[in-house]
């Protein structure tokens, strides 16, 4: 069914001490009440009700996206009611409970650290009833989405949670002294409702204090499915309110869509610190420093952290954010990158003495220091911003009580508690504008150095004009990812709060005394998008997610960013105040309150459903009541509709809502909810749909804006750059490096072709003006294949993937009339008139391309003429003087496609792309008698088709499943030093200490992770959730696979780590071995990472360590050792005498006593009997080869990696394991195979050298 939107709850999760431990600790004898550790006791997720429907989709009425995590955590509940409630359980029961538990814990819900939040001080009985305490949680996943979480905990008798229990057959003695255990409910939600959901648990408190220890769980249940039914109200002028007796609850609505949810005391910094001291807690936010709050009470270090991150608002912090730190993960606070962090005061000394670098912001005392001094000596905002922030924030009225002084005591809770939010929600709007104010003085002039069509920002130029004393704030400021980000939103043109209060203050005359170029600018991708049917990409990428599903690593940005920009240098000064409403969207008509129908029985499906009928029916009149005039308030309802259309499975209501909604304010419209609420449509209903004019223009609309987001996909959105065009001749290193910059090309040798074609005819050195026209020309193509509009009925015939890159003008062709569309995948003639599709070819398809001519009266007009496969008739088009060009364009397509195809490297593809514009732009630009035959010199392709025989060997096309280009994104191939395959993973590691992640199954990058700055040796994958890397730096950098982050180092050694090895011993702890350069080998800890012990061998360079059957076998350059595991060595092997060489790789099979060697300068793999070591027992020949660098095992075959004797070409060689015999001999490299690694046993991957830097995927037979 349609993926549902988010509703007020997520989860609702009970912790505490389980009832076996508080029984245990209630009949023991301690003076001193121990401290208990916290479990999760329950676990409630949406959806709370079921239907099975007539499709056999699950129809789950909840405002919530984690129906598919409900198998896991009802059976985690299970399995815990059912390990609490048994009685006599076995050891061995109770352990499979666990594991079962284990397994079972959903990815998006914490159960693991979630007890330590919730009891960030532990968890302690007490002899006393104590109040009930509230604090506030954040967790943020590895893609920076943020959930939020209201802890409640409160105190209940212990002797009343264990009401039901037996003990030796007799109720407890109630004499005993009273104890008090606290347990915690928290309700986590993706919305950050704090009031609001601490006025919840406020509701639940009141029942729960009258209800049996032993209806706790169903309260709970009931009060969790409750929250499930209420949706989040759309962003504008409608809030949602409902009853949870005895209060009224309020959700109150975004300000906009790009504006977050503002449902805390704003003013709470403003009462803790002095102005001074909080500009100088914001300075260090936007200098991205490692802060750290302190605060006696927990909920204060969420409300404050999520008060200042509003303050600097729309600048969005992007570093790891933690704002309640619980005891036991203050080593969160050791972690080397930037963060924002809170924990309890009495942890602040510890903090402070046991770490660097950390700015320490206690709000108890309302002071900041640093914990290397008391005083922070970093530079504040600039002055001028500060003081304008400082009396501002001087007249606010802070003290609510002020606001009491003429009003009588409340009788009404719910009339007090509106009249307290009412008031809040005027002070926050303030202080958000303050707030705002403060930022759009600090960024304002950033908008005068930006050149919007090449996405470019001139830093330096903006430094130079700072004030003296504000150039060193900025500097640090302008190299965060904070501010990386909102200059993106400047780039994009991103209408949000900051934009809107710089524009309205903006001063006019200092608007027109700054200078811009005066090229012609097209809008940004975003703009475009919105307009026609968008079939274009930029150059850069144009073929990046284009060329099949599993091709990895070719989401590339575009960065095309090139401007001469004449700024005006005379900034002005002036920082003026503004109206408290100049910069938010405040609507000028009142905020209307929806308020939801009384809760049903939750639990019963036919109630929930009749609940969401009349919803849809109150939602119904208050449509019908609003004034025509007020299409804002409309466009709400009809999105609040639209929601519960959609979860109570009225789907056509839903899109006729959201039809509605589309017409009376698109800014709100829930793109990705409607696209898969149109995606499950069953047949019958869309048919319906299709019958219906609105739905059906409708459900167009989202298929359009799917494919221009896939062709999008926001890379031109995301892109930076610094880059101005050149001003002098340039050479070819100077052209290279300009080209790059520009985003044109990357390759170097696609670079150094272009500047033969530039260079034609005339010195070696391309001019200003030349690069400047050609530069110019490549972006107005680009604008022209932008401005493409393909109608329904031509975008049915192609694939969604595809994009035109190229119309020829008006042509007249054997097929009709038309313009000629070339897309990496066809040409097709896009007819004039009523614009119609005919085919003209693939480029696989193609036979013969030539260029020919045809008569026309008493002349001949140049034509080009195809012939394709399967048809008789060949396809001729006119194109007259754009004859010779196509013919260029089209063989480099056909001849890339062949070789793609050949190779089974899609990149090929691209490339040929690459050099068919280029080849336009070059005509455009040199507009002379070479201009072809300058064009003619991009033809790489084309050319290797002709001159050199392109033929696979049949064995190797065979056995070559793919290949992936891990060097896609740099300016040249890069050597792919190690690989190493975990499940699920492909790790990868290129030169300078960068390691790159591709997902096994699809072949496609996930992450990429830099390691230090040297080269990487080798990689093991340890304990399932560690991957070791050994470095030329002497350091084992550790990343885990869970944050793919590199957050441990082991600096022990102190020469290059060369080899990495697990102890795979059966009944051993678990321990690993590294060993370096100089022969010393580490014996590691793998659980405290600690060194147990190590020794030195005597040797020439040590190059790997494996070990086996409680010995090490230590590989050198001139010797393989077998080594105890106390050092000393057991036997040596060396090649004989006449054979010496250099071992570059050893290869243990324990199974057959054996062990392989190869050497980088032989040609013969050498098998070692190990219990006879004096000789090697056989050797396997290898033919034209001059040396291998690697070897491993799969199934009963050895796979050596080396390179080819005549072409110096990378080779794979296949050695049966019994015959000795080489079965298989693969060409599947321009360089030498530098490392091979096994997946499964499935497929074998090999990694070439710099000129090559490809990893080819080989099915295993």
């Amino acid at each position: 069914m349609a993926e549902l939107p988010s509703g007020l709850l997520e989860a609702c999760v009970v912790v505490g001490a389980p009832s076996d431990k508080l029984r245990d600790t209630h009949l023991s004898k301690l003076d001193e009440l121990p401290q208990l550790e916290a479990e999760v006791l329950q676990v409630h997720a949406p959806p709370f009700v079921s239907k099975e429907s007539n499709s056999s989709q699950v129809i789950g009425p909840a405002f919530s996206r984690v129906q598919r995590r409900r198998s896991f955590i009802k059976k985690k509940r299970r399995d815990r009611a059912a390990e609490v409630l048994s009685n006599g359980e076995s050891p061995s029961r109770a352990e499979a409970s666990s594991a079962t538990e284990d397994i079972s814990v959903p990815k998006d819900l914490d159960l693991i650290a979630l007890p330590q939040l919730c009891f960030p001080g532990g968890l302690h009985l007490t002899s006393e009833q104590r109040e009930d305490s509230y604090h506030f949680l954040v967790f943020t996943d590895l893609f920076g989405n943020r959930t939020h979480g209201v802890v409640v905990q409160y105190y209940r008798a212990a002797q009343s949670c264990q009401e039901g229990y037996a003990q030796n057959n007799r109720r407890w003695n109630s004499t005993k002294s009273r104890l008090y255990a606290p347990f915690a409910v928290c309700i986590i939600s993706k919305f950050p409702y704090y009031n609001a959901l601490r006025d919840c648990l406020s509701c639940l408190l009141v029942q729960l204090r009258t209800t049996r220890h032993a209806d706790i769980e169903e309260t709970i249940q009931e009060f969790s499915a409750k929250l499930s039914l209420v949706p989040i109200p759309p962003p504008g002028q409608l809030h949602v309110s409902f009853s949870l007796r005895p209060l009224q609850v309020v959700l109150l609505s975004r300000e906009d869509r790009d504006s977050p949810v503002v449902d805390i005391d704003l003013h709470l910094p403003l009462l803790c610190f002095p102005h001074a001291t909080l500009l100088l807690v914001l300075s260090c936010l936007l200098q991205e420093e490692r802060v750290v709050l302190f605060s006696s009470d927990w909920a204060k270090l969420t409300l404050v952290a999520e008060s200042l991150l509003l303050y600097l608002q729309p600048l969005s912090w992007q570093q790891p954010y933690v704002p309640v730190l619980a005891r036991g993960m203050l080593d969160f606070l050791m972690a080397p990158t930037t963060f924002l962090m809170g924990c309890h005061i009495n942890h602040l000394e510890d903090v402070a003495a046991e770490t660097e670098d950390l700015i320490l912001v206690n709000i108890d005392d309302g002071i900041i220091e640093s914990s290397w001094s008391e005083i922070v000596d970093l530079p504040t905002v600039p002055l001028a911003a500060a003081e304008s922030f400082t009396s501002r924030a001087e007249s606010l009225q802070l003290h609510y009580d002020l606001e009491l002084c003429h009003l009588g005591a409340g009788t009404d809770v719910n009339g007090l508690l509106s009249q307290r939010r009412d008031w809040q929600k005027r002070l926050n709007s303030q202080i958000q504008n303050i707030a705002l104010e403060l930022v759009v003085n600090i960024f304002r002039e950033v908008q005068d150095f930006l050149n919007h069509e090449h996405r470019v920002f001139n830093s330096e130029e903006f430094l130079r004009t700072r004030e003296p004393a504000d150039q060193l704030f900025y500097k640090k400021v302008l190299e965060t990812h904070i501010f990386h980000s909102f200059l993106r939103d400047r780039l994009n043109r991103k209408r949000d709060t900051f934009s809107r209060m710089e524009q309205n203050t903006r001063n006019d005359l200092h608007s027109r005394n700054h200078a811009m170029t005066a090229f012609s600018r097209r809008p940004p991708m975003v703009e475009m998008s919105r307009n026609g049917y968008n079939r274009y990409t930029p150059p850069d990428h144009r073929l990046s997610r284009r060329l099949g599903a599993s091709l990895p690593n070719l989401d590339q940005p575009s960065l095309d960013s090139a401007t001469t920009s004449v700024i005006n240098s005379n900034r002005q000064h002036s920082v003026r105040k503004m109206t408290p409403d100049a910069g938010l969207r405040s609507s000028q008509a009142a905020v209307k309150v929806f308020r939801l129908p009384e809760f049903p029985p939750p639990l019963a499906y036919q109630y929930v459903q009749n609940y969401y009928s009349d919803m849809v029916a109150s939602l119904g009149k208050a449509i019908n009541a609003a004034p025509p005039h007020e299409s804002s308030l409309l466009a709400r309802y009809h999105y609040l509709r639209g929601l519960v259309n959609t979860v109570s499975n009225r789907r056509l209501d839903a899109l006729e809502d959201f039809q509605s909604l589309y017409k009376t304010d698109a800014e709100i419209f829930p793109s990705e909810m409607v696209k898969s609420l149109v995606d499950s449509l069953p047949e019958y209903e869309r048919l319906q749909a299709e019958r219906r004019p609105e739905l059906k223009s409708l459900i167009s609309r989202v298929k359009r804006d799917q494919e221009r987001a896939c062709q999008g996909n926001g890379h031109e959105e995301g892109a930076v750059k610094h880059f101005q065009l050149p001003k002098k001749y340039m050479q070819l290193e100077e052209f290279v490096k300009c080209v790059q910059e520009s985003g044109i090309v990357k390759d170097q040798g696609t670079i150094h072709r272009l500047f033969d074609a530039l260079t034609v005819g005339h010195q070696k050195q391309v001019g200003p003006d030349l690069f400047r026209v050609f530069y110019t020309i490549w972006k107005e193509t680009e604008a022209e294949a932008q401005e493409v509009c393909l109608p329904a009925s031509v975008l049915e015939h192609i694939e969604t993937s595809e994009c035109v890159f190229k119309l020829s003008s008006s042509v007249k062709t054997s097929r009709g009339v038309g313009k000629i569309a070339m897309t990496q995948r066809r040409l097709f003639l896009l007819t004039d008139g009523r614009p119609g599709y005919v085919e003209v070819a693939q480029y696989r398809d193609l036979e013969e391309v030539r260029v020919s001519s045809a008569p026309f009266l008493l002349a001949r007009i140049p034509s080009l003429k195809l012939r394709v496969r399967g048809r008789k008739e060949t396809f001729e088009a006119n194109l007259k003087t754009e004859t010779e060009l196509w013919n260029l364009m089209v063989k480099e397509m056909w001849a890339g496609r062949i070789i793609a195809d050949q190779h089974k490297d899609p990149q090929y593809m691209q490339q040929a792309l690459t050099n068919a514009l280029l080849m336009d732009a070059v005509v455009g630009s040199l507009q002379s008698s070479k201009a072809i035959y300058a064009a003619s010199k991009l033809a790489h392709f084309d050319r290797i088709k002709m001159e050199v025989p392109m033929m696979v060997p049949k064995t190797t096309s065979e056995t070559l499943k793919h290949k992936i280009n891990p060097s896609l994104e740099l300016a040249a191939p890069q050597a792919v030093d190690v690989l190493l395959y975990t499940p699920g993973q492909l790790w990868v590691s290129v030169s300078g200490g960068k390691v790159m992640v591709f997902d096994a199954s699809s072949w496609s990058l996930t992450h990429t992770c830099q390691v230090g700055n040297a080269r990487l040796n080798c990689m093991l994958g340890v304990d399932k959730d560690q991957v070791w890397i050994g470095s030329e730096d002497s350091v084992i950098y550790i990343i885990s696979m869970v944050a793919m982050v590199c957050n441990r180092q082991l600096t022990e050694h102190r020469a290059e780590v060369t080899g990495l090895a697990l102890c795979n011993d059966k009944y051993s702890k678990t321990v690993a071995y590294s060993c370096s350069a100089e022969g010393t080998i580490m014996v590691w800890d793998v659980a405290t990472l600690q060194v147990k012990r190590h020794f030195r061998l005597s040797c020439s360079r040590l190059q790997s360590v494996y070990s086996s059957n409680g010995t090490l076998w230590c590989c050198s350059r001139d010797s393989i050792m077998e080594v105890w595991r106390n050092g000393l060595v057991k036997n040596r092997m060396n090649l004989p005498e006449q054979q010496r060489a250099t071992i570059s790789s050893v290869l243990l099979l324990p199974e057959k006593d054996e062990l392989w060697s190869v050497c980088v300068d032989s040609a013969e793999v050498c098998v070692w009997h190990i219990k006879d070591n004096t000789k090697p027992s056989h050797r396997v020949a290898l033919q034209d080869c001059t040396g291998c660098n690697c070897m491993i095992k799969v199934k009963n075959q050895v796979w050596v990696g080396g390179v080819g004797r005549s072409s110096t070409k990378g080779k794979v060689y296949i050695v049966d394991t019994e015959s000795y015999r080489v079965l298989k001999e693969l060409h599947g490299h321009s360089d030498r195979v530098m490392a091979l690694c096994s997946a499964e046993d499935r497929y074998v991957l090999s990694g070439a050298g710099k000129h090559d830097g490809k990893i080819a995927i080989w099915k295993v037979e």
